[in-house]
Parts: structure tokens; sequence; C-alpha cells
């Protein structure tokens, strides 16, 4: 009885008494914290939820308009580069790509903007580093940059953009944008080699396994590409003409990083405690990391230096009527913090969010809301239940996908060696392309459906053809009625049997044909069913399909290492431009290779040398045509079955204001505005004690004390009886 009074007392919250009434957004992560915070090595959707509320690129996305715009954030303007030819004569705007030998992007840095406090700034009466020279022991048992006493800071300079665009050249970390950047940032790719020999100088007699490294300074040896002219200028040279390095500007992989961290850093004892730019960064924006557990949560506060971006005053009529302008000219951000905590379960993660526990189910994904749209379509009570909670779901497309692809560094499935064996396994994985039925997926996996994709580009992105007869994918289907209906299963078979495998067998040895499936994620309870599905997709082909669902953590190491077949994959568009796409097909961009994007490993010198030319186009006619070749060699060549583009919808609680959720937006937590008053409310009302269990057990414990007494009773009214009859016969014992 105690012990169920104690639990009535007690709420139903995860978070700590009183934590509802805090200006702070609550928030999941899926199944791990961010791999990589460090803005250099960062390049996968979970970081975001991070990344984009600490670090300040020079350029953002204007948080309100479509199409999207290009807006200043840490430079004081977007500017236009100023085209050389090979003399390095200016050219006109309009210089055909043929003519320009560089692009010259001379970029305004804002003055006055100060880094967040941090230990790596903190400095003595004499001038110098407090903690740049620490001696051994001398770190003691801190194990995060909060434990220092001492922190400081100073103003954000064009050196810093200079210096992040060298680390690029890192031999230490994963770059996963090294090779794409050191072909058109002047002397980065030489600048590579450079730094790779004068790593291994450093390190020369060092134990290897060692997780301490000497500081590698990249002040110390200059890069033609990138310069920093004036304090406050940052000068960056490309090769040629490049129109999407505007686009490259506004990511993190962009964003400054000051010397004294990584300087800080490196030093003996950081690494082992976890104490890394990958845990712990160090940026300008409206955010500063204050906890970071390991794969149970994360948090970040207001960035007291942060100076107060103005709210956005420009949108659309329908941004006016959703009070998205309401705010318009005041100084972000309105919120204190982000909470965000491990899930490894969705049902609990949704539950969290019905009860009003998460404000966001999760912060930087844009597919939540659909499995609440699917369970208000499937119930009446179910919709009445979410409506009378002001839950609402607006659904919408967004520049996104999900495939599932080939690694073409496998003997089975890939290039192969000769043309006659590159013909076979291309016949192979056209047949898996046909037998993958993506509609199928989408009626039984509704909350995670979307549109059958015929190509890399969906709908938005300049250049694609979905949708349209002319976009269809004639290897997996045709046109009927002027409708795209899939290729039958006898088809594939018969491009099985081409392939030298006639119902999943080898034709030379018999043996049956075992493929192994590559998933970033554990096969939990709910995602199980979805990797059944595509074990029966195979299945189709009576190709057996070996499971190896790991997280995200370890495939990542796998898929660097070449040690895949078949996996699965999502993409999300980093800029509106078809070379953000046709980019993870492009051969330098190997994953295995130069731990690019290119996970397939895909490789043809047609399509690379289209999409050299792609990268130099500006949207118009011809760069369709460039498109239209690039996507006929990869229906052909089917290094992806093309999955599908998910439909976006976000879960988020009406006590949010200024949420318009987009996959290119990620900075979104300085605009966001709480009313935490009306959460407190909220959560009182939908989590209010059920009393009933507590009145039926007290019922329950007073009939067993009426039973118990009654039975007392009799066996004391038994006892007294005995008594008597004892002493009854006593008395006639002789």
């Amino acid at each position: 009885m105690l012990a169920a009074l104690a639990l009535a007392a007690c709420g139903n919250s995860p978070w700590p008494e009183g934590a509802e009434k805090a200006n702070v957004i609550y928030s999941a992560m899926i199944e791990n914290t961010p791999r990589h915070l460090d803005p250099t090595a960062s390049y996968w959707s979970n970081d975001t939820l991070v990344t984009y509320q600490v670090y300040e690129p020079p350029y953002g996305y204007h948080y309100l308009k479509r199409p999207f715009e290009l807006v200043p954030k840490s430079a004081a303007a977007v500017v236009k580069p100023v085209y050389l030819d090979k003399n390095g004569k200016p050219l006109p705007e309009d210089a055909p790509a043929e003519q320009v030998a560089e692009s010259v992007y001379d970029v305004p840095i804002k003055p006055g903007i100060l880094f967040q406090p941090h230990p790596a700034f903190a400095m003595d009466a004499q001038g110098r580093h407090l903690y740049h020279a620490m001696k051994p022991g001398e770190l003691g048992e801190r194990r995060t940059p909060m434990a220092f006493q001492h922190t400081g800071t100073r103003e954000l300079v064009a050196e810093d953009f200079v210096y992040a665009l060298k680390r690029h050249a890192t031999t230490r970390i994963t770059t996963p944008i090294y090779g794409i950047f050191s072909e058109y940032v002047v002397g980065l790719k030489d600048y590579g080699e450079l730094i790779k020999a004068e790593d291994a100088a450093l390190r020369r007699g060092l134990d290897p396994a060692s997780q301490d490294k000497p500081f590698l300074d990249f002040r110390r040896w200059p890069l033609a590409g990138a310069t920093a002219p004036d304090k406050h200028l940052l000068r960056v040279r490309i090769h040629g003409k490049y129109p999407q390095w505007k686009y490259w500007m506004q990511m993190t992989f962009l964003a400054p990083v000051p010397w004294e961290a990584d300087a800080f850093y490196a030093q003996p004892g950081m690494a082992e405690r976890g104490i890394t730019l990958d845990q712990w960064p160090v940026g300008t924006g409206p955010f500063m990391v204050t906890e970071f557990a390991k794969d149970r949560r994360n948090v970040m506060r207001r960035n007291p230096n942060y100076r107060g971006e103005p709210y956005p005053c420009e949108g659309s009529a329908a941004d006016k009527a959703a009070g998205l302008l309401a705010d318009c000219g005041r100084k972000t951000p309105f919120i204190d913090g982000i909470v965000a905590t491990v899930e490894r379960e969705g049902t609990p993660q949704r539950n969290k969010f019905r009860d009003g526990h998460y404000d966001f189910e999760v912060f930087e994904r844009t597919d939540t809301g659909n499995s609440y749209i699917f369970e208000m379509n499937d119930s009446d009570a179910v919709r009445a239940d979410y409506q009378r909670k002001g839950f609402d779901f607006p659904q919408s497309a967004d520049v996104n996908s999900y495939i599932v692809g080939f690694n073409m560094l496998d003997p089975v499935l890939g290039h192969g060696d000769n043309p006659a064996q590159a013909e076979r396994n291309r016949k192979l994985r056209q047949a898996i392309s046909i037998a993958i039925d993506w509609d199928e997926y989408s009626r039984i996996f509704p909350k995670k459906a979307g549109e059958t994709a015929m190509s890399p580009l969906p709908q938005g992105i300049p250049g694609s053809r979905e949708g349209t007869p002319e976009g269809v994918n004639p290897v997996t289907h045709r046109l009927e009625g002027g409708k795209a209906v899939r290729r039958s299963i006898d088809e594939a078979r018969q491009l099985m049997s081409e392939a030298g495998y006639p119902r999943g067998r080898d034709a030379a040895s018999g043996r049956p044909l075992v493929i192994n499936y590559d998933y970033y994620a554990p096969a939990t309870p709910e995602r199980k069913p979805e990797i059944d599905w595509v074990v029966r997709q195979f299945a189709k082909l009576d190709i057996q399909l070996e499971v190896r669902a790991t997280d995200n953590n370890q495939f990542q190491d796998k898929v660097r290492k070449g040690k895949h077949q078949v996996f699965w994959l999502g993409w999300n568009a980093d800029y509106p431009d078809a070379e953000n796409f046709m980019f993870l097909l492009y051969g330098p961009n190997s994953k295995s290779v130069s731990d690019g994007e290119n996970t397939a490993n895909y490789q043809s010198a047609e399509y690379d040398r289209l999409f050299t030319q792609l990268k130099s186009l500006d949207d118009g006619p011809v760069k369709q045509a460039v498109i239209d070749k690039m996507v006929t060699l990869l229906q052909h060549d089917a290094p992806w079955s093309f999955g599908f583009y998910p439909y976006a919808s976000v879960a988020v609680q009406g006590w949010v204001h200024n949420s318009k959720p987009a996959i290119l937006i990620r900075d979104h937590g300085r605009y966001l505005r709480l009313d935490a008053a009306t959460r407190s409310a909220r959560l009182a009302e939908w989590n209010q004690p059920l009393w009933w269990p507590l009145l039926a057990l007290g019922a329950l414990a007073l009939v067993a004390l009426v039973l118990a007494r009654r039975s007392l009773g009799r066996r004391q009214r038994m006892n007294a009886r005995g008594e008597v009859l004892g002493q009854a016969a006593a008395g006639r014992a002789p």
C-alpha cells in the first residue's frame, strides 16, 4: 500500500521536477549520440542536431523563403565570384565555363562575432594560454571542458575559416569532403600530400595506437586557395567555374575552427577522456554543448557570447497566416537550450511525445509526423484524441531519398574483372532492382511511405524528371496507359538466368547465391519487419539474404573498409542542386577508396566525364541534357535500386512556435519560440494520475483485513474450545 501510494504521488515525466517550466526544448535522439561533432568530419543527419546550432558557416538559408535563398550568417554578405582567365584577367559574369580558369570568392566576415566561452581561450595576466601546455597529471579527474575553472573567448576572424579549410587535408580524422574540395580549392590536393608527410614526421617514433597525437598546427603551412588578405576578409580560390560552391559555404564543412581548440584538444590524456572536438565543439552560434553523455544525452545551452541575429521579417502569405512572422526583428534565440535523450525503441519514444514530454519527437528529422497521420487515418478515436491535444502534422514533399545499393567493389555484384563478368553482374543488379517493389513497401509501411523513385533526383531539384513519362526507369518499369508499371518477376528471373544464377543458384557450381545485407541500425522489433521485407524481395529470385544489422558507427566503419555487399541508405539534400545528388555516384568520391559519399563505390569514366561538365553548368537546357545522360547511365548500370522519396511531416507540439521544417534548414533552433506555461498546463492535463487502481487496491486490502479478522476470530474460538475439552478430558483421567 505504501509503495502504491508513493508511486501515485510521482508523475510519469522522464525529466526532473519542474523541468517542464524551463525555456528548454526536449527531444529524442534515435539510438545513438552524434558520431562526429567536429565540422570537418560531420556528415550524418543525426549530427546536425548539434552542429548547426553550435557552428556558423559563412552562409545559411533564409528560414522562411521558398525556393530556398542563401543569406549571410557569419559573413556580412553573399558574394558573387570574380572569374579569371588563364592569364589572371577578369571575365564577365556570364563567361562560359571553358574560359574560366579560376573563380575567386572574397567573403567579408562580420566584425565583433565572439566564440563561445571555452578553456581553450583562457589566458593568464601575461597573455599566455592557461591550458595549452598542461603537465602530466594536471588534467586530473576532468572529463569535460566544463570542468575547467577558467574560460575565455576572442573575436572571429577570417583566418579561422582558412584554418577550417586546411583541416580537410588532415589524416587524423575522417574527412568525407576532402575528395570533392581537393578538386576545387586551389592547391588543396597538394596540400593534402604535404600534411600527410608533416603528420608522419610529427608522429615518427610514437606509438601508432596511442590516442595522444602531437598538435598538427595548420597555421604553419599556407594554402594558396584559402587566405585572409584582411582580418575580416576570407578569400577562396576555386579551379574553373563551380556555381555550387556558394552552397557549400552554408554547410558546417566551412564553419570556422579556431586553432586554439585544436591545440587544447591535442594535449595528452584528452582523447582518452573523450575531451575532443568530436564531442565538444567550439563555435560562435546561438548554443553551446554543456553535456555529452555518450549514447545517453546531449545538452546545449544558450551561448552567452552570441550577438543575437534578428528573426526574419519576410515570408509568404501562408507564413503570415501561420504566425511565422509574429517575431519579426526580435533577437534570436528565443529558447535557453535543447536537451536530447537517446531512445533505443520507437514505442516509448512516440509515447513520450504523445504525453507531451518531447516537444519534438526527433529534433533534426522531418519524417516523424507520418506515423501519426497514419494512426489518425486508421482510427476515429485516435484522431479525436490527437485533435483534442491540438496535434497537427502537415505533410509535404521534401528533397531526400532512401535506396538499396550495391557495393561495386564486390566480385559478385560489382564492376567485375572482365567485360563478361561485368555484364553478368549488371544483369544481376538489374534483376534485383526489378524484384524490389517499392510501391509494395509504401503500402505495407504507410508510416514511412513515399513516391517510388526512378532516378537519384527527387522532385524539387532542378533537372529532375520524376513524375513525367520521360523520367520512367526503363530497366525496372514500362509505361502502360501513361502510367509506370513495374516489370514482372518473370523478367527479373530471366535476367538472373542470363547472369548465371538460374533459380538462385550458380550455374557452374550449383551453389545457392548468398548475399550479405548491411543495415545501419540494430534489428529492433520495430525495424525487423522492414528488414524482413527486404529479405523477401530477394527471396522472389531465390537469393538468400544474410542480414548484418549493426549500429551506425559499425556500419560506417564497415563501408569505409569496403566490407559490404548490399546496403540500405538514406540521403538528405545539402543544397538544391542536381550535383548534390549526382555526386553520390561520382567515382573520385568513392567511400571505400577516398572516404567520400559514394557508398556504392560506383566507377564509370563516362559518368565522371559528364559529372565534370555538370558541376560547372548553370540550370538550363544544356545542364538538363547532361543530367538526362547521367540518369540513363545509372538506370542501365543499376548501382542502386533507386528506392523512394519519403513524405515529410514533423511531429512537433503546438506550444512550439515558428516551426517550419525542411531538410535544408538545419539551424532552426535559433528561430523556435516555446510557450513553457502552456506546456506545463498540457502536461498536467494529459498526465493526470489514475486513482481507481489505488481505490481498488484499498478495497482489496479492506476485504483482506476483514477476512483476516474473521479467520483470526475463528482460530481464537477453536483454541478456546480445545482448551475446555482438554480440561474436561483431564478431569476424567484415573
